[in-house]
């Protein structure tokens, strides 16, 4: 049973490693969303960190799904774990951006990268398994919202 789920565990402490450790370096400076000018819809910071968990279970998931297709398709599977892995880069950095360097501006155009590479892996990873990609989709969509939010925390705290 081990062998069956180990991709699986290994996986989701990956990407809830990247969320923690990210988390644990701008934890200093998360105080800076009650101070800011915040725009319509904002959620509360209690949001954020359980939204974020579901996400990254379901990214780790996905992830192993798409590893466990390995003997079918090497090439296409390492190319979307690739994918895969600058997007976890670019998630890692984000909040550090946005939290410590206040770097709004330049903390959206990294958030459009990112936004990018979850797309690029969601067409990757359907080419192999169709449902790893569909559990990105809640990814694709959280990332929309939050460059909604951070591009109108940038105009409005100029």
């Amino acid at each position: 049973m081990w062998k069956k789920i180990k991709p699986y565990v290994i996986s989701i402490v990956i990407a809830l490693g990247v969320g923690g450790l990210s988390a644990l370096l701008t934890s200093g400076n998360m105080d800076i969303y009650s101070r800011i000018e915040q725009p319509p819809l904002a959620p509360p910071a209690i949001l954020f960190p359980i939204v974020w968990t579901i996400l990254y279970v379901l990214m780790g998931i996905s992830a192993a799904m798409i590893y466990e297709e390995k003997a079918q398709k090497p090439e296409e599977v390492r190319s979307s774990l690739i994918v895969y892995a600058v997007s976890l880069f670019f998630n890692f950095f984000w909040s550090i951006i946005f939290f410590n360097m206040q770097a709004y501006l330049f903390a959206f155009v990294w958030l459009v990268a990112l936004w990018a590479l979850i797309l690029l892996t969601i067409i990757k990873y359907y080419r192999i398994k169709p449902v790893a990609a569909y559990l990105q989709i809640p990814y694709l969509v959280w990332v929309t919202f939050a460059g909604y939010l951070n591009l109108a925390v940038y105009i409005l705290n100029r």
